[in-house]
């Protein structure tokens, strides 16, 4: 997990959960887009999978305030 910011507010936070399998970077949730994207034949079939899943995307869509915004302030 990280977030990428260009301010503390919560407009300019963009939460990003990447997953990796081998070193090789298979799918990412970016609160951007708000869902999961797929980069191998695998990721695919597990971003489909997360995103069909309502409840796991809004608890995804929350981190980027309850991860990042509470730790921006010492990062900026």
């Amino acid at each position: 997990d990280r977030c990428v910011f260009s301010s503390p507010e919560l407009k300019d936070i963009e939460f990003i959960r990447s997953n990796y399998y081998n070193k090789l970077e298979i799918a990412r949730f970016t609160s951007s887009l708000g869902k999961f994207v797929g980069y191998t034949e695998f990721g695919v079939k597990q971003a489909n999978y997360w995103n069909s899943d309502t409840s796991y995307i809004a608890s995804m869509k929350a981190q980027k305030e309850a991860y990042c915004l509470t730790t921006v302030g010492i990062d900026y």
